[in-house]
């Protein structure tokens, strides 16, 4: 088959993806809306669409003037940038996929999904909106319902005890992790040290300040070292980071805490090898691959209940979720694995045990053909 991926960017959880479909004797192309900062292009090269010149235009005058001490202004051409349309048009078409997997529901991802239905190309939505979801149905959402495709995919299951209802035509399609180190070939907890790491950008959300204050604490009674990885890339990172930094030099620190920025694949497997035990402490996080990325190296995490991937870390299995931006709570969740090393191992080889059986290419493939018999219903 030949499959076709329009996404904002291409991701580094997508590498499994597209190294399985290849494998399997599948053609994908790969339409992204712009080039990411860091990106791994060894298993395939998306070809950079980007946005209508209007747009970029209307862009400019909104990120670096209207609200240029806005942070998240550029996030805005995620929900409203437009494609060149002709540009995009001619390329699917030369493309010809028999199926289109389409991120998010935007803009961009609504002129794509007309211009597939133009060419009778059958599409699948891709979000990470829960599987389990509060359905709304005013008039906007209907709308732009219409505009996009009926069968949705998401990795993100969310709890069906909460009250609300599983979306009609919605499947639940794992992220996909190749697993990298097992726990037989780790040593935990060297020379009595808890080492603990951490993935995210360099920005208030991600809770890295929040983090550094529970391991000061920590660190007046236990052995125990931060690593910090994220992206420091925008002004708005840099002056994140120099808080942080700021903080660490003010309480001493240095030998306990170690921030690193924009780090390369090779560089960030290194980190996650050498590490214990993995935090993210985000909140109101939609959905992150680095909990993965963590099992995958047979590391037990620890999540806020907000995280939308909170569902591959299971309570006592293979981490712990503590309240989001809860300090106090995050502190006695962390505190449970620097009394208890030996907890460390055990849910660690859980992790690892859960990448190798529940999210390999073979789970991410089921999920798309149930989409795809979905589309034939």
């Amino acid at each position: 088959m030949r499959f076709l991926y329009v996404a904002p960017r291409y991701h580094t959880n997508q590498i499994p993806i597209m190294k399985g479909l290849k494998e399997q004797g599948h053609t994908v192309c790969f339409f992204s809306h712009y080039a990411g900062k860091i990106e791994d292009y060894s298993c395939l090269t998306p070809e950079v669409v980007g946005y209508s010149k209007i747009f970029k235009a209307i862009d400019y005058l909104y990120v670096n003037l209207l609200r240029k001490n806005d942070p998240k202004a550029a996030d805005k051409k995620l929900l409203c940038g437009f494609p060149p349309i002709f540009r995009l048009g001619s390329k699917i078409k030369k493309c010809k996929p028999d199926i289109a997997i389409i991120r998010e529901r935007s803009v961009y991802s609504m002129v794509t999904y007309l211009i597939c239905r133009r060419y009778h190309i059958p599409a699948i939505l891709y979000n990470q909106s829960p599987l389990w979801v509060e359905e709304k149905n005013d008039l906007p959402h209907r709308i732009v319902k219409s505009l996009t495709p009926k069968v949705r995919m998401t990795p993100v299951m969310g709890s069906p005890d909460s009250g609300p209802i599983r979306e009609k035509n919605a499947f639940f399609v794992p992220f996909v992790m190749e697993a990298k180190l097992s726990p037989e070939q780790k040593t935990y907890c060297k020379n009595g040290i808890l080492h603990i790491f951490a993935v995210g950008k360099y920005e208030k959300r991600k809770n890295i300040l929040m983090l550094a204050e529970v391991v000061n604490d920590l660190s007046k009674e236990y052995k125990i070292h931060l690593t910090v990885a994220g992206e420091c890339s925008t002004e708005f990172h840099k002056k994140y980071y120099q808080t942080v930094k700021q903080y660490i030099e003010k309480n001493k620190l240095q030998d306990n805490i170690r921030l690193l920025k924009n780090l390369t694949r090779e560089e960030m497997d290194r980190e996650y090898a050498e590490a214990d035990l993995f935090v993210i402490p985000s909140t109101l996080e939609p959905a992150s691959i680095s909990q993965l990325e963590a099992m995958a190296f047979s590391l037990p995490v620890i999540c806020s209940d907000t995280n939308g991937t909170a569902c591959y870390v299971k309570e006592g299995h293979n981490g712990f979720q503590f309240k989001d931006n809860d300090k106090e709570n995050l502190q006695r969740v962390m505190e449970r694995f620097v009394k208890n090393p030996e907890l460390t191992k055990e849910l660690g080889s859980n992790s690892y045990s859960d990448v190798e059986t529940k999210y390999q290419f073979e789970n991410y493939y089921e999920g798309i053909e149930e989409c795809m018999r979905a589309l034939n219903r």
